[in-house]
């Protein structure tokens, strides 16, 4: 079989095996043990099931503690994301997709690159910041960022 890693936001909640079956209204089978640690796993389609422990910690933790790697999936799946550690208020990064196909260029755009106004500019993807003052700049994370693990999902 090949090899998965997967990068969702869900809801979850501690559930012993025994009350997500009493949840669900199922009988549990002999052979499962209702003491079993888990939680229950709603998913952002509103499907429910239930994950033991062990595989739940492995797989998942909370959104207040992203390492960098995690925040940059979730900015690419169009969440916005901040540092905990960061001082200033109302301050998160999006992702930008850009303009790979081109967009007519500005005459600010256009004088700063030489090019004239209305021709096409292409642009890569980029990741932007909203300043503490609200204006945005692109932005580049520093080294600290990417090693941070106090990244959090801002609503």
């Amino acid at each position: 079989m090949q090899k998965y890693i997967g990068t969702k936001q869900i809801e979850a909640r501690p559930m012993t095996r025994g009350d997500y079956n009493n949840y669900r209204g199922w009988q549990i089978p002999a052979e499962e043990n209702p003491a079993d640690e888990g939680y229950l796993v709603k998913y952002s389609d509103g499907y429910e099931s239930w994950s033991p422990e062990k595989q739940f910690n492995e797989a998942y933790r909370p959104c207040d503690n992203m390492t960098f790697g995690i925040a940059l999936e979730m900015l690419k799946k169009g969440f916005r994301v901040a540092r905990k550690g960061w001082n200033g208020k109302g301050m998160f990064v999006v992702f930008q997709k850009g303009y790979p196909d081109g967009i007519p260029c500005n005459k600010q755009t256009a004088e700063a690159w030489g090019i004239s106004e209305g021709d096409l500019f292409k642009c890569n993807p980029y990741l932007q910041i909203r300043c503490v003052d609200g204006s945005h700049s692109m932005w580049v994370p520093s080294i600290n960022d990417c090693l941070a693990e106090d990244w959090v999902i801002i609503e």
